[in-house]
């Protein structure tokens, strides 16, 4: 009882925090979830040891299902911030980055893996898969607050968004294919992965995400038609849809993560983006509370020690998978992404594809199916490089590009 009184006090406190001086922490180096990561480090076993997760049951699956959350209401809050029209409007970007950069992403860091490490190529596929997805979570760093606003286009934070809020559960195939291949006969895995994983996991999902974000949708209109519906109630129906979502689409044996992102979408459809500034409101309100316990979470659980047993190998699959793993694709793929049209955005964008609660997510999942933890281990050492770097170079490179644009324009006066 101690301990959840501690944990308590210390999120409460740092959502306190967070909020008073989130203006300044926008506009300073130190994005939000590396300040929880490193108060989760700090107040472990690894530092002061006055919370240890160890003790609360299975700590990893704390992470799963706590992370499974976190992305489930930060994939609402994405698709509530977007036009409502944008995903059809934009359709082919999606798709290029959906079906070639991903897949290309999951390959190149299994390749390096399987390079660097010297594991089998089964093996390295896990931790490609665990980090391939960009994070929703840190992006919202990136692609939100008066920084971001004031000097990168709209265009290039929709596309970043939506990216992130599609990836989240469409790695998800990625991730299920070596962990099939590893565990059960090769023929066996390709049907499952076919018609389990794509047809009813993938599929399933986001019919039923459909149909309840249609649903609760229509439920909103019907309950305002007749006077029904208050402000406050108003605010809480898409934290309550996320959750229900969740619940529904595991319940069923489906992807919930991909579900409670097409279930925004549809739901934001039938409302037509009434009020939409006070839907962003509470879904950040509720992305700061449900973000920031999470990174404290990781900090506390960080393996540090088996962090240091991967030693240089560690240190430049690290680096190289951060360097490699997403600036040469989207350079490739520029040509078929009209968004982006200056060199400086299309760096920014190639840069910025963080690594985050996805992965976390991923890589806990494959430690349980599985039985192997290399791709927590270096899955998890990866997130926290994502965490230090894309958290600390968001802000300076937003405004560096700020500032890149208003010489192009004073130019073409």
């Amino acid at each position: 009882m101690q301990d959840l009184n501690l944990a308590m006090a210390v999120v409460g406190g740092l959502v306190l925090f967070v909020a008073l001086l989130s203006s300044p922490l926008d506009r300073s180096w130190l994005s939000a979830p590396l300040f929880a990561f490193l108060l989760g480090v700090a107040l472990g076993p690894e530092a002061a040891d006055l919370l240890d997760p160890r003790g609360w049951g299975d700590s990893k699956k704390l992470l799963e299902e706590t992370a499974r959350l976190t992305l489930g209401i930060s994939l609402m809050g994405i698709a509530l911030r977007l036009p409502p029209n944008y995903p059809f409007a934009h359709w082919r970007s999606l798709l290029v980055l959906l079906a070639i950069g991903m897949p290309a992403m999951f390959l190149i860091s299994a390749m390096l893996t399987h390079w660097i490490m010297g594991l089998p190529l089964l093996m390295a596929l896990l931790v490609g898969g665990t980090v391939c997805a960009t994070d929703p979570v840190v992006a919202s760093s990136i692609v939100t607050g008066g920084v971001a606003k004031e000097n990168l286009p709209e265009a290039f934070r929709h596309l970043l968004s939506s990216e992130s809020g599609a990836n989240d559960g469409l790695a998800y195939p990625l991730v299920l294919l070596p962990i099939l291949l590893l565990t059960t006969p090769t023929d066996d895995a390709w049907l499952d992965w076919i018609g389990r994983v794509w047809l009813w996991e993938i599929g399933g999902g986001a019919l039923i995400g459909i149909a309840l974000g249609w649903a609760a949708g229509r439920a909103l209109r019907w309950s305002e038609a007749r006077g029904y519906l208050d402000q406050p109630s108003f605010l809480s129906i898409t934290v309550a849809l996320t959750i229900f979502v969740l619940g529904v689409g595991s319940l069923f044996g489906t992807n919930s993560i991909l579900g409670v992102f097409v279930a925004g979408l549809a739901f934001d459809q039938e409302v037509g983006g009434k009020d939409r500034s006070e839907e962003d409101n509470v879904q950040e309100a509720v992305n700061i509370m449900l973000t920031l316990p999470v990174f404290v979470l990781f900090g506390l659980i960080a393996p540090w020690s088996e962090w240091w047993a991967l030693g240089a190998e560690g240190l430049a699959l690290v680096l190289l998978v951060l360097l490699l793993r997403r600036l040469p694709v989207i350079l490739l793929l520029r040509p078929w992404l009209p968004t982006l049209r200056d060199t400086p955005i299309v760096l920014i964008m190639g840069w910025f594809g963080p690594i985050g609660v996805s992965a976390l997510y991923y890589a806990t999942l494959v430690s349980s199916r599985t039985g192997y933890d290399i791709a927590w281990t270096a899955g998890s050492l990866i997130v926290m490089a994502s965490i230090a770097v894309h958290g600390t170079t968001a802000t300076p490179f937003a405004n560096l590009y700020g500032r890149w644009r208003q010489r192009q324009k004073a130019c073409a006066k």
